[in-house]
């Protein structure tokens, strides 16, 4: 594979901190067939008009930060926008301290498109979309951008566009500060347009704020009504272009942790709407991914199941007991089998030898003895995560590549497969030992 070596680096660095990566993911992807497949059916429900709600449950390690990154890259790929956002205590669902709005405007400074992949790519949809617009006329109707009447061309082929927009909560306002970007990008505002792209984002305080502006509003997006925008958006890009806008939180292990009982439960209330808008059809062309701990979703006290309108909605069937039902809402992260763990150390040994220079010094046997090894330590059969398998097996090779002299079987411990015969109470069955 032909990596470039400054995304290779980023890859090797993220990994053995035990951090996900935003670019490269696609060049350590081990497994996980089933849910990618599951959430590529949602994209193309997305992308005809329908919306979609799930959660990514697995514990830390598991590989939730993974899949999500992998799906957010696989969506950029296939035409639709993204935003992504980690969950703390300052970015919640809901708070009286603002943590909504916060949450927001986290998204939108992660928003993505495959022409923008590097994050704050609301400006560059809008310019581009604008820029798009004036170059069909240009070439459909012999409009040229020294006529008199070509700003008002522009307007009048846009209106219809977005006046379907308006029939949503908050839509008229949202078109409002549309139009206001559309005015500065014919007139050369960029002070105005910078103010419609401030108001978009989120970062106006207060109305009067707002109304004082170049903008002349009389509204902001605050905390009561950031998801309603969300819903616009989602319209939005597909009207201009798009798929859809797919949407994601992860460590929403944070609301678990919220200690009050009552604010705890306004952020599940939150999650309880926006899970009823996807799944009963009132928003379009959007996709909502959570991803949480076991304990976030399962606790009876404080999880998503101390909240009963939740949890009679997510808990499983009674004959999908003990089954990962991947076209329910809730998908849980099951533990790599060991050949997907041998392939992920496998292309590990590969990538880190071509971005330090070197043949690879460990061969095959020597994986599955470094596999043995891990997989040895009490409960790693079921506990054994793929972030401590790489974060373990990338120190290895760095240890070996720093000082060549290392002994693999010093470093690791050498595994013998011992036989000896049965005990008289034991017949004659031969028992394998293991010595590390």
């Amino acid at each position: 594979m032909k990596i470039p070596k400054r995304i290779l680096g980023v890859l090797l660095n993220s990994l053995g901190a035990g951090v996900v990566p935003r670019t490269g993911l696609e060049y350590i992807a081990i497994g996980r067939t089933k849910e990618i497949a599951a959430v590529v059916r949602d994209m193309e429900n997305i992308a005809d008009g329908m919306s979609t709600f799930r959660f990514f449950i697995g514990k830390y390690g598991s590989g939730k930060s993974f899949l999500m990154g992998l799906v957010r890259s696989n969506a950029l790929s296939r035409g639709f926008v993204t935003a992504d956002a980690d969950l703390s205590p300052e970015r919640r669902f809901s708070g009286t301290g603002g943590q909504g709005i916060a949450c927001y405007r986290e998204l939108m400074k992660n928003l993505c498109v495959m022409e923008y992949p590097d994050e704050g790519a609301l400006e560059g949809i809008l310019t581009g979309w604008l820029g798009g617009v004036t170059e069909k006329l240009v070439r459909e109707q012999g409009v040229t951008p020294s006529d008199p009447g070509f700003a008002r061309a522009v307007k009048a082929s846009l209106y219809s566009l977005l006046s379907s927009l308006r029939g949503f909560v908050n839509g008229f306002e949202f078109v409002k500060v549309i139009e206001k970007y559309l005015d500065g990008f014919l007139s050369g505002d960029d002070g105005l347009r910078a103010d419609a792209l401030k108001w978009l984002r989120g970062e106006f305080s207060t109305r009067l704020e707002a109304r004082n502006s170049l903008l002349g509003v009389n509204a902001v997006i605050d905390d009561s009504n950031w998801y309603d925008h969300l819903k616009l958006f989602a319209r939005f890009f597909w009207l201009i272009g798009y798929k859809g806008f797919l949407v994601f939180f992860d460590e929403c292990v944070n609301l678990y942790k919220i200690t009050n009982r009552v604010s705890r439960e306004n952020n599940y209330e939150k999650i309880l709407s926006m899970f009823n808008d996807a799944l009963q059809g009132k928003a379009d062309h959007l996709g909502v991914f959570l991803g949480g701990t076991p304990q976030f979703l399962e606790d009876p006290r404080r999880g998503l199941y101390s909240y009963e309108a939740l949890k009679s909605r997510l808990v499983g069937g009674r004959f999908s007991e003990g089954v990962n039902d991947l076209m329910g809402p809730v998908i849980r992260l099951e533990r790599l089998s060991d050949d997907e763990l041998f392939a992920l150390v496998g292309r590990l040994r590969t990538l880190h030898a071509a971005y330090y220079g070197y043949s690879p010094r460990l061969d095959d046997s020597q994986l599955l003895v470094f596999l043995k090894v891990c997989l040895e330590r009490m409960g790693a059969d079921i506990m054994i995560t793929p972030r401590e398998v790489t974060r373990d097996f990338l120190g290895l090779l760095n240890v070996m590549l720093q000082d060549p002299t290392a002994d693999f079987s010093a470093l690791v411990g050498e595994v013998k497969l011992e036989t000896r015969s049965g005990t008289e109470d034991e017949g004659d069955i031969e028992i394998p030992e293991i010595t590390l």
